[in-house]
């Protein structure tokens, strides 16, 4: 293991920066890959794009690999020594190391003659859903034919690669439900408008979807509730509820919302109160493409990595669904050890051993079908 590749990861982990506005993670990136490597920058911006073209003529169309970099509003509770520096913000998720570990592949590529072009992606905004759309268009007008990215899996074992072919991660998206109607004073509540009533039965109504509807699975998370605060004199007249909504097809997704919508038009016209709604945090489906998900799992063949059968997809939503609209790819999963702590807690820290393993698999990828293989 590059000792370059596991300090690059603790800077980057040192110092995490929220989804869009990840100025100074993208320059330690553009940094590293700039004095480290061969590879040619195409894009920097939002996001860094860098390829590296094949010695002489390509044995084989070029392949792309996708890294995030964005961190989260948790406050670090690992006490390491190159913990988070930036009060309230860790890199909870893991994206430090999907980052650094792309950097290690670039690394670990210098001095080699390459069988096929090879572009790099470094991504923002992943945890928002907002970073994908972008990096994902900009890959149209690349010379490559498919493309792959990996997830750290806390609960798999250490070093374990796990893959499934078609639906590989939920789609997803946040709707907030907004009910206006009229205060009042506390005594008198029946000359005001409280939406209290509204917000509970579009809340029940939320936590039982017909499955009759849908075609996959759905689910519906509470992620937020408002409704006036303890000045017991005023009846509110505001109050609005979030929910995480999520479905294995996005057209259940489509529908789970429409539902929602309707049920809270229906609560309001009854109640004299006026809905509002808006969307956040929009993933698309992220599906594997078979013939990419089976090459992943032929590289960790020969590399002799554990490979673990994934019988169901992993609801948390991924915005690689993105490329894979565009070009046939694959996402996979590199265990961090099955009693690692959770993604998204404060105890979270992607392993440094993982970064090998990362690079290693991307390397078997660049390099399946050719003669050096």
């Amino acid at each position: 293991m590059d000792e370059r590749i596991i300090s690059l990861r603790h800077e980057l982990h040192a110092h995490p920066e929220l989804s869009g506005r990840e100025e100074e993670t993208r320059r330690r990136i553009h940094t590293f890959i700039s004095r480290n490597t061969a590879f040619e920058c195409l894009k920097e911006g939002p996001f860094l794009c860098y390829v590296r073209k094949a010695a002489g003529h390509a044995e084989k169309p070029g392949i792309a690999f996708r890294a995030d970099f964005d961190a989260l509003p948790i406050p670090e509770e690992t006490g390491l020594p190159y913990r988070s520096r930036v009060p309230g913000l860790s890199h909870a998720c893991g994206h430090d190391g999907h980052a650094a570990a792309l950097c290690g592949l670039a690394l670990s590529l210098e001095g080699k003659d390459l069988p096929r072009d090879v572009c790099l992606i470094f991504q923002p905004a992943e945890e928002t859903g907002q970073g994908g759309e972008a990096c994902a268009a900009f890959l149209k007008d690349l010379p490559v034919s498919e493309v792959y990215a990996f997830h750290n899996r806390p609960g798999y074992p250490l070093g374990a690669i796990a893959v499934r072919e078609g639906l590989s991660q939920c789609a997803s998206m946040g709707l907030t439900v907004r009910f206006t109607g009229m205060t009042s004073h506390a005594s008198e509540p029946e000359k005001g408008k409280n939406p209290a009533s509204a917000l509970a039965a579009l809340t029940t109504f939320s936590q039982s979807p017909d499955p009759s509807l849908y075609a996959g699975q759905v689910w519906c998370a509470v992620i937020g509730l408002a409704l006036g605060n303890r000045n017991f004199g005023i009846s509110p007249g505001e109050g609005e509820v979030s929910f995480t909504l999520r479905a294995q097809e996005e057209a259940d997704l489509d529908l789970l919302e429409k539902q929602l919508r309707e049920r809270a038009l229906d609560l309001a016209a009854r109640s004299g109160l006026r809905a509002t709604f808006s969307l956040s945090d929009p993933f698309p489906e992220t599906r594997n493409d078979p013939a990419c998900a089976g090459r992943v799992r032929e590289a960790a063949s020969r590399l002799g990595l554990a490979c673990l059968a994934m019988e169901e997809p992993w609801r948390a939503s991924e915005d690689f669904g993105w490329y894979t609209k565009v070009l046939p790819g694959a996402i996979f999963y590199i265990g961090c050890g099955e009693d690692h702590p959770a993604l998204h807690t404060g105890g979270y820290d992607f392993p440094d051993e993982v970064l090998d393993t990362a690079a290693a698999l991307f390397r078997a990828l660049i390099e399946e079908g050719s003669e050096d293989s």
